[in-house]
């Protein structure tokens, strides 16, 4: 499975950018799994770290038995996974997300940034619509929506990280309006919320996996910069 890149502007993502974007995105979440439960012991059943870290190795381990020959394909398979691994809301949520940005992206080879960031959009919006929530709800949500605003906007995807870890960040003071946080009412303020926060190591993975480009040459050259400091979305909030 081979990868194609163009320029920055018509830069070309085929099957295998979307397997290491998704590889990456189980070691972050592996490697901030104890946060994640951290935040989520609060607010919630304490398991959200287990949950992900269990849902992202499974996703790992599927996509690397037997690799899909689309990019729409390999979310398509990951958010199926991510249905049957993860417990919780969690599962269904990410796997909704998924699905429904692969099937957005439908059966092309390679896609387009721009492309990729319409499908993402379809597929946050269908997370809205499962969950029932919008911005401000303390959800995860909080991340995803200035993620794909960022990219709506041309602005790419480091910014977009940069967004969904602000976005995450910005939960804290929210009194939650939807799942499992919005029982405790006003005790649910101070907060960050996990959800938001998993979801900013899935962009900060996206964003990673981009700056480093085909073989990782060019951060190598100390082009791929901009990926570390999105990548360190979990440092007191994802």
């Amino acid at each position: 499975m081979s990868e194609e890149l163009t320029d920055d502007e018509g830069r070309e993502l085929d099957a295998a950018f979307f397997v290491r974007w998704l590889t990456a995105a189980a070691e972050a979440v592996d490697r901030e799994a104890d946060q994640l439960t951290e935040l989520d012991s609060p607010i919630g059943d304490a398991d959200h770290g287990g949950n992900m870290r269990r849902g992202f190795f499974a996703v790992r381990d599927a996509l690397g038995s037997e690799p899909p020959g689309t990019p729409g394909a390999v979310l398509m398979l990951a958010g199926r996974t991510l249905v049957s691994t993860v417990g919780g809301a969690s599962g269904p949520l990410y796997g909704t997300l998924l699905r429904r940005t692969g099937k957005a992206l439908g059966d092309a080879g390679q896609v387009s940034e721009k492309e990729l960031a319409g499908a993402l959009r379809t597929g946050v919006d269908a997370v809205a619509q499962l969950a029932g929530a919008s911005e401000g709800d303390k959800t995860m949500l909080d991340a995803l929506l200035p993620a794909v605003g960022a990219l709506s906007e041309g602005h790419g995807l480091a910014a977009a990280s940069t967004a969904a870890e602000r976005g995450a960040e910005a939960t804290t003071p929210l009194q939650a309006r939807k799942g499992r946080a919005s029982y405790l009412g006003e005790r649910s303020i101070g907060h960050q919320d996990p959800g938001a926060t998993s979801s900013a190591l899935l962009l900060a993975a996206l964003a990673q996996t981009a700056a480093l480009g085909v073989s990782g040459t060019e951060a190598e050259n100390g082009t791929g910069a901009e990926s570390g400091e999105a990548g360190r979305t979990a440092n007191g909030g994802a």
